[in-house]
């Protein structure tokens, strides 16, 4: 796929977190991006594995940072958790490690939050992660507790760096109790066919952009998507020739997409 390909498309999925902006930072070209997609009238998304802001918040936060971006253009991670687990089971129950974002997200599914014997526990992101926390959820799921994580991420980018992200939180529940979490975001397959539906264009007409090979890219690949790679986020030029598989088309940033 050539670029001019990649703005033929129709519908366009995003990442956030690396494409658009680091932490409260905005990334050079998305302005334009986003000005370029209204424009043009293209069906768009941006999916995030992050499940720490509702779309009212991310909505908000892009207004703060100088974008406006009604909320119906964004899916997260813990929406889609949400969905999963109420097709899963109605009316459950759930002990969440988590920002207030993924506990809403539960609520609205049906869920109700227990810390004593909830069918499962769910991990996202959060600063409130502490080691009575880890100890609790560990209990919980020695005793039947299944558990859910909201994306498989080990790291994500912010202004200063890299951060720790869900992955890399849940890896003590999981060495503790020696169960293997199920991750809803990206790559798997129940968030992509999520965001096509809420895009409303066929796979062949829709493109994918991310800045991470193991979640944003190989996601794009499996659900038959052309994937574009911009290298502002976790992947760089050297890590790509660390996986055996490669994206549609490699930018340096999101301003190339609109040159």
């Amino acid at each position: 796929m050539d670029i001019r390909e990649l703005r033929n498309k129709q519908g366009v999925i995003s990442d956030m977190d690396g494409v658009i902006y680091h932490g409260d930072r905005l990334i050079p070209g998305s302005e334009a991006f986003i000005e370029w997609l209204v424009h043009s009238e293209k069906r768009y998304l941006f999916l995030t594995n992050s499940s720490q802001r509702s779309p009212r918040e991310l909505s908000q936060k892009l207004a703060r940072l100088g974008v406006e971006v009604g909320e119906e253009h964004f899916y997260t991670s813990a929406m889609a958790t949400a969905a999963f687990l109420r097709s899963q089971c109605l009316s459950g129950s759930a002990y969440v490690i988590g920002e207030p974002a993924l506990a809403n997200a539960l609520y609205d599914a049906g869920f109700t939050m227990n810390d004593s014997d909830p069918d499962y526990v769910v991990v996202g992101e959060t600063s409130a992660y502490t080691y009575d926390r880890i100890c609790h959820a560990v209990t919980l799921v020695n005793q039947g507790a299944r558990l859910i994580g909201t994306n498989p991420d080990t790291t994500g980018p912010v202004e200063g760096g890299i951060v720790p992200a869900t992955g890399a939180l849940m890896a003590p529940i999981e060495m503790a109790t020696g169960a293997k979490a199920y991750y809803i975001g990206k790559p798997n397959p129940v968030m992509m066919r999520a965001a096509l539906q809420k895009v409303g264009c066929r796979r062949e007409d829709t493109v994918i952009i991310g800045d991470r090979m193991d979640t944003d890219i190989v996601a794009g690949i499996e659900a038959g998507m052309d994937t574009v790679l911009v290298l502002t986020g976790v992947t760089t030029d050297q890590t790509i020739e660390q996986f055996a598989y490669r994206p549609s088309l490699v930018l340096p940033g999101i301003a190339h997409i609109c040159r």
